[in-house]
């Protein structure tokens, strides 16, 4: 969805993975990284993993000091929560310009990742653990 704030468009993205939801802004801006009002760096421990994988989609496109992010993130851990942010990033780049869907696409970035964790059956003690077996 693209909107205005303040005379500055705005594109919004949403992006899952396992229980984590990541509601993403891109505003024009210097490349500055927001996670629930925090920066980016101090949000994943300083973590270059996570980062990075916040900032693929940008780089894929030379896009990367251009936009600032500003994320809404909850549920799950900072690995879900990356990802999360990254398919965020990678659709509202989309609704900038539909022409970086095909980059993003052949990158890996457009697709959600369906796993999450399987339910509890009964009789069972977790999804697939059963009780201790007594022959006698």
């Amino acid at each position: 969805m693209q909107a205005t704030d303040n005379n500055r468009v705005v594109y919004w993205g949403t992006g899952r993975r396992k229980s984590s939801i990541a509601r993403v802004r891109l505003i024009p801006g210097t490349g500055e990284i927001k996670v629930n009002n925090r920066s980016g760096d101090h949000y994943f421990n300083y973590n270059p993993i996570y980062v990075n994988a916040v900032k693929a989609p940008l780089e894929t496109l030379g896009l990367e000091s251009d936009y600032d992010i500003l994320v809404n993130a909850h549920g799950g851990g900072l690995t879900g929560q990356a990802e999360a942010v990254r398919l965020g990033v990678a659709r509202a780049l989309c609704k900038l310009d539909p022409e970086n869907r095909s980059p993003l696409k052949t990158e890996g970035y457009m697709s959600r990742d369906p796993r999450s964790k399987e339910r509890k059956k009964y009789g069972l003690r977790k999804a697939r653990k059963a009780p201790q077996f007594s022959k006698r």
